[in-house]
């Protein structure tokens, strides 16, 4: 039995479930419907992708190398979530204010607040992806923690090749498995209070942390 990739899987596995802003957009992206919470949720993975990819091949290590590179990054990625934090608040003012329905009205089955449609779907993909490929901490975490746990004597590009794929797996399953749980909750989820106190809740947390990735010092 591989004790080292045990102890990955578990440090991984952690580091996936933590809440941050790809977490929030696949609750938030959920309550719309079950199909775009899976759509974020695959996007997230997508993201994941590109950091483990970039790791494995090294690039990584010039994006940490290169400070004006690596704000470049974080300045992006923090705008995009302050983007989308925006636009969830912005959601709750304009449902309430819209014609004809009055504010405590609930949505309509596929919910008011996230991506329907095939359109909205192709959306809610983007979100996930852009959300996590654009997080500036992902380049210096897995090129920190991949090569910890590439035996001596073995070769490691076959080694980070595994651990990365087992990254992105195990980010699938989290995130479709939540996206499914808020599905699966989703008549409570969706009443009209309930529904304005998450959309709102995620429009503050995601501006919160679009605004300290803008304002905030260089993540090293």
């Amino acid at each position: 039995m591989d004790a080292q990739l045990i102890a990955f899987t578990g440090v991984a596995a952690g580091m996936v479930a933590l809440p941050g802003a790809d977490f929030t957009v696949v609750v938030r992206n959920a309550l719309a419907s079950r199909t775009a919470g899976l759509a974020t949720a695959l996007g997230v993975a997508g993201g994941l992708l590109v950091h483990t990819a970039l790791a494995v091949a090294g690039l990584a290590a010039v994006l940490v190398t290169m400070p004006v590179l690596f704000r470049t990054v974080q300045l992006l990625g923090g705008a995009y979530v302050l983007y989308l934090g925006i636009s969830a608040l912005y959601a709750i003012r304009r449902r309430v204010s819209e014609e004809g329905r009055a504010p405590d009205q609930a949505p309509g089955p596929e919910g008011a607040w996230g991506p329907k449609g095939p359109e909205g779907l192709g959306r809610a993909l983007r979100q996930g992806f852009l959300t996590n490929a654009l997080n500036p901490k992902a380049p210096v975490l897995f090129l920190s923690l991949l090569p910890q746990f590439v035996p001596d004597g073995q070769p490691p590009l076959p080694r980070t090749l595994l651990l990365a794929a087992l990254v992105v797996a195990l980010a699938l399953v989290w995130f479709s498995a939540l996206a499914l749980l808020v599905d699966r909750l989703g008549r409570w989820l969706r009443r009209p209070r309930t529904a304005r106190a998450i959309e709102g809740g995620s429009g503050v947390a995601l501006t919160g942390l679009g605004l300290a990735l803008v304002t905030g010092p260089l993540l090293r």
